[in-house]
């Protein structure tokens, strides 16, 4: 089974009676992947599904919403941390190629709490009890 059969199948699966374009759909998903992040790929092809849906799905308009997405992904600034992990490769620091994995490195929630408090001129909060680096030195 081919590409173009499994679109077959899925639409029929889906109750789609829709023409799609295959090219079109694959080089968008390209283009986002490139220009933001792996992840915003399948999503924003998802979105133009539902918007084009919304505007009755003929094929003109799908391209014209295409060209929407086209256009915010290559004017998408990334963070310097964002370039400088697409540079790494899949077998650079990040660890694996997976989607999945580059979700789970996305953000640490803690290190950016420590980020904030760094520009607030804060010290962030020990853990208590935890063993953390934060309580070093101090006895219990």
């Amino acid at each position: 089974m081919n590409l173009h059969d499994w679109i077959d199948e899925l639409c029929d699966a889906l109750d789609l009676d829709a023409e799609v374009d295959e090219t079109l759909l694959l080089d968008l998903a390209r283009d986002v992947a490139h220009a933001v992040t792996r992840p915003a790929a399948p999503l924003s092809a998802y979105l133009l599904g539902l918007a084009a849906g919304a505007k009755g799905g003929d094929p003109a308009v799908v391209e014209e919403l295409a060209e929407r997405v086209r256009a915010l992904a290559d004017g998408w600034d990334q963070p310097a941390t964002a370039a400088a992990d697409e540079l790494d490769g899949p077998d650079g620091p990040g660890g694996t190629d997976d989607a999945e994995d580059e979700l789970d490195g996305a953000a640490d929630p803690l290190t950016e709490i420590e980020d904030l408090d760094d520009l607030l001129g804060r010290d962030p909060e020990p853990d208590a009890g935890t063993g953390s680096s934060a309580g070093a030195g101090e006895e219990e």
